[in-house]
């Protein structure tokens, strides 16, 4: 073996290990980057019955309202959330919402139930949900059954 053919066999893991931690960093800076996802209902919403769920590939959020708190829970830790009732004018009145015990889990105090309690009634609302760089945003229609 000569000597160029013995440098590469002991320079190769040292460029193999930079390259690994170079590629961390880069996709690290990447993820922060800002950027806006839409969120998908995946079926009817019924925020009051708790059956409203939007996607956005991995990432789902659960919406549902119980005792005057409306609740999100998501699959992944939210830095913050806030839901906005759009009213027939389409005025947003936005709810920023707290942190119950762990980032998956958000809630605030709503007149939901109050404005969709019936059966029938259906209302416009529209979710940011902010995790690192990425704002998650759905506007969708949640109605009573």
């Amino acid at each position: 073996m000569n000597k160029h053919t013995r440098t590469a066999f002991m320079v190769a893991p040292i460029l193999a290990v930079i390259g690994y931690i170079a590629a961390d960093y880069y996709e690290e800076d990447q993820a922060e980057k800002q950027k806006v996802i839409q969120l998908v209902p995946f079926e009817d919403c019924d925020v009051i019955n708790q059956k409203c769920i939007l996607r956005a590939g991995d990432f789902e959020v659960n919406v549902f309202d119980k005792d005057n708190l409306t609740t999100v829970n998501s699959t992944f830790p939210l830095d913050s959330a806030t839901i906005f009732l759009v009213d027939k004018n389409n005025q947003p009145t936005a709810y920023p919402l707290g942190m119950i015990q762990s980032p998956y889990y958000w809630h605030t105090e709503t007149n939901l139930r109050e404005l969709i309690g019936v059966s029938g009634q259906g209302y416009k609302l529209r979710l940011v949900a902010s995790i690192k760089g990425g704002r998650y945003i759905s506007e969708f229609y949640t109605t009573t059954k």
